[in-house]
C-alpha cells in the first residue's frame, strides 16, 4: 500500500500542499495590481482634465464638465441671488418677544459674494482641483461621484467691506427694541399694553454663522441672540397713577418746572390684572373705567404759563425815607410768588413779621387811632396796591380790611390794611392756571402785576359810591406848658366816610355784564385837637383924671379873643398815608389793634 500525502501536482509539475492560502493571496495581489493600475489611470485622467470633474459642485451649484469660464458664468447667475433665511434659535413664546417677531433674510450678493467675484471663485476651485497631488486626484473624483463632497465658499471669495455692511444690516434687522408695558386713558376705558422683550445679535457671531452657511451652501441659518427684558406694566402703578382726584398740570414751586397732570379714574384692578396676564407680548387690552380727564395737561400748560398780564396797579410812595424803605422790603418779599389754581395768598404769611433784623425801620403808623412811629410803618401800601391789582384781575378776595382812616395813596375803598398779629390780606387764585405776582419799585412808584393765563375777554373796572360823610370837629385842650395865647395842633383831623365799592365786569365789546358790590368800607373821622396856652393876664389900667367938662367915663376897648393868636394857627403836620383834606374824602372801616 502506498503512502498518503497532502500534496498535489500543479499543471507545471510543481507540487503544492492541499489547503494552502497561496491561491487567495495571489488572487488578491492580482486584484490589487489591477485596481492600482486602474486608480493610477484615474489619477492620470483627472490630472489631464481641462474642465471640472463630473458632478462637481461649488456651494451646491453644479459645474461638472464646465470650463472655468463657463462655471464662472453659472455661478454669477445663481450665487449672488441666493437668499439665506436667518432665524433665532430661541422662540418668541419662550423669550416674550412680539408674536410676529421672526427672523430676517439676506442674499449672498448682499454679503459680498457678488457676480464680480464669481469668475475668481470658479478659478480658485479649478486650481484646487488641478493642484491636488497625483494620487489624491482619483480620490476626489470618486468622492464627487458619490455625492459626498463639493467645493464651498471661503472668505477670499467675497468683498469684505460689503460682507461687514451686510452683517451689520442683518443684525439690525434681527434686533428688537424692548417695549415696556404702558397704559392709555380713554373716555370710558383704560388700554393696557403688555410688555414685549427685545433682543440683540452679536455681529461677530452672526458673521461666523453667515460664513459657514455660505461655505456649506445652506439657505436656512439659526443664530443665537441675547434677550433684552422690557419693564412689565404694574396694575398697582396704573391704579396709583389714574385713581383718586383728578389734577390739572401744576407749577412746581420748588424746581420751577411743571408737575404733570393726574387722571381721576376708577376700575376693577383684579379684572385688569387677569386680562393683562392672558395677553400676548405687545398685545393691548381694554378695561372699562370711570374716567375723569384733566382739563390742562403739562404740554398745554407749558405753552401758556404766565403768558398774560391779568391786572396791575401803580401807587406813588411818599413819606419818610424809612417808610419808603419799608415799602420796598415788603413788596420784595412777595415779588415772584406763584399760586397754583385754588391756592390762597396770605400777605402776613408771605411777607412775615416786620422786624429790625429783617431791615424794617420805624415809620409813622396808626396804633389805636394814634399816629406813632412803629417798626414796619408803611407796609400797608404794598398790600393795598396788591389788593387793587387783584380786583382788576378778577381774583376772589378771601380776607380784606379797610384802614381806620382813609389813606392818601389809593382810591377810596381800594385799600387793604395789614398788621402782624392783626388784620391780614388774602386772596385766592380762582383761575385754572398758575398765577405769578410781580412787584417793582421805581423812582417813587410801586407797581404790582398779576401774570397768568387769560381765557376770556372780560375786563374789570372798579367804582365807588360815598354813602355818608362824617365831618370832624375842632377840640381845644388847655396846655399850661404853652405860652399864654399860643396854639398848637396835636392831632390832625380826618373826615369820616362810608364807601361802597363795585366790581364791574365788561365783555370785550364794552358791554356791562355784571356790577356787584365788592365791599363797604367805613373810615372813622378824627377830630382836630388843638393845644392852647393859658389865657393872657389882664393888666388894670390907671384911672385917667377927670377933666372938667369931659363926658362920663368911657367903656374900655374890647380885647382880642385870647384863643386866636395873632400869628394864626400853626401849620398842620402831615399824617402817614394822609392827603390834604379832600372836598369829598373817601372812607373804609376797620379798627385793628395796630395798623402798620
Amino acid at each position: 500500500m502506498g503512502q498518503l500525502t497532502n500534496e498535489a501536482t500543479t499543471p507545471g509539475g510543481a507540487r503544492v500542499k492541499k489547503g494552502s492560502a497561496a491561491p487567495v493571496i495571489i488572487a488578491l495581489t492580482l486584484t490589487a495590481a489591477i485596481m492600482a493600475a486602474g486608480y493610477a489611470g484615474l489619477c492620470a485622467w483627472a490630472g489631464s482634465r481641462t474642465v471640472f470633474y463630473p458632478k462637481e459642485t461649488i456651494s451646491g451649484i453644479d459645474v461638472g464638465g464646465l470650463t472655468v469660464e463657463q462655471a464662472g458664468q453659472v455661478l454669477a447667475g445663481a450665487l449672488p441671488g441666493r437668499t439665506l433665511s436667518v432665524s433665532p434659535v430661541q422662540t418668541a413664546e419662550e423669550e416674550g418677544w412680539l408674536p410676529e417677531a421672526g427672523g430676517a433674510s439676506i442674499t449672498l450678493g448682499e454679503l459680498g459674494y457678488t457676480a464680480e467675484q464669481c469668475p475668481g471663485i470658479a478659478q480658485r476651485c479649478f486650481d484646487q482641483q488641478t493642484a491636488a497631488p497625483f494620487l489624491s486626484r482619483g480620490a476626489r473624483v470618486l468622492s464627487i461621484l458619490s455625492d459626498s463632497e463639493g467645493d464651498g465658499l471661503t472668505a477670499q471669495d467675497r468683498d469684505e467691506e460689503i460682507f461687514r455692511q451686510g452683517v451689520a444690516h442683518l443684525a439690525e434687522e434681527l434686533a428688537l427694541e424692548p417695549q415696556d408695558g404702558q397704559f392709555e386713558v380713554l373716555d370710558d376705558a383704560i388700554l393696557l399694553t403688555k410688555e414685549a422683550n427685545g433682543r440683540s445679535v452679536g455681529e461677530e457671531g452672526l458673521a461666523m454663522a453667515m460664513e459657514n452657511a455660505a461655505a456649506r451652501g445652506e439657505t436656512e441659518v439659526l443664530v443665537d441672540v441675547t434677550t433684552r427684558p422690557a419693564a412689565p406694566l404694574s396694575i398697582q402703578a396704573v391704579h396709583e397713577a389714574v385713581s383718586g382726584e383728578m389734577e390739572n398740570a401744576r407749577y412746581d414751586k420748588e424746581t420751577g418746572g411743571i408737575l404733570p397732570e393726574k387722571w381721576g379714574a376708577s376700575f376693577d384692578a383684579a379684572s385688569a390684572q387677569r386680562a393683562l396676564t392672558a395677553a400676548l407680548p405687545g398685545e393691548t387690552v381694554s378695561v372699562p373705567a370711570d374716567i375723569r380727564e384733566p382739563d390742562i395737561t403739562a404740554q398745554e400748560l407749558k405753552a401758556v404759563l404766565f403768558r398774560d398780564l391779568l391786572g396791575e396797579c401803580t401807587t406813588h410812595v411818599g413819606g419818610t425815607a424809612a417808610r419808603v424803605s419799608n415799602v420796598k422790603l415788603a413788596s420784595a418779599a412777595f415779588d415772584g410768588t406763584v399760586l397754583n389754581s385754588g391756592d390762597v395768598f396770605s400777605y402776613n404769611e408771605t411777607v412775615g413779621q416786620r422786624t429790625v433784623a429783617k431791615g424794617y425801620k420805624a415809620a409813622p403808623a396808626y396804633v389805636q387811632g394814634e399816629t406813632v412811629d412803629e417798626i414796619g410803618g408803611g407796609v400797608c401800601q404794598p398790600s393795598s396796591t396788591l389788593y387793587y391789582a387783584c380786583l382788576l384781575s378778577n381774583m376772589e378776595i378771601t380776607e380784606r380790611y379797610a384802614h381806620r382812616y382813609i389813606p392818601a395813596y389809593i382810591t377810596r375803598g381800594m385799600d387793604a390794611t395789614v398788621s402782624w398779629g392783626g388784620p391780614d390780606y388774602k386772596f385766592t387764585n380762582n383761575t385754572q392756571y398758575p398765577l405769578k405776582i410781580v412787584a417793582k419799585y421805581d423812582k417813587g412808584y410801586l407797581t404790582v402785576q398779576l401774570w397768568g393765563t387769560k381765557t376770556d375777554d372780560l375786563v374789570v373796572k372798579m367804582t365807588y359810591e360815598t354813602l355818608s360823610t362824617t365831618p370832624f370837629e375842632e377840640v381845644e385842650q388847655l396846655d399850661p406848658s404853652l405860652a399864654p395865647g399860643q396854639r398848637q395842633v396835636k392831632v390832625t383831623p380826618y373826615t369820616g366816610y362810608r364807601v361802597k365799592t363795585y366790581r364791574n365786569i365788561f365783555d370785550g365789546s364794552g358791554n356791562l355784564i355784571s356790577s356787584d358790590v365788592e365791599a363797604i368800607s367805613d373810615y372813622k373821622h378824627r377830630n382836630r385837637l388843638v393845644l392852647v396856652g393859658p389865657p393872657k393876664e389882664e393888666v388894670p389900667e390907671a384911672s385917667a383924671p377927670v377933666v372938667p367938662g369931659t363926658p362920663a367915663e368911657q367903656e374900655p376897648p374890647e380885647t382880642a379873643n385870647p384863643s386866636v393868636p395873632a400869628a394864626g394857627p400853626a401849620e398842620l403836620p402831615a399824617e402817614p398815608d394822609t392827603p390834604a383834606e379832600p372836598a369829598e374824602p373817601p372812607a373804609i372801616v376797620v379798627i385793628p389793634p395796630s395798623e402798620e
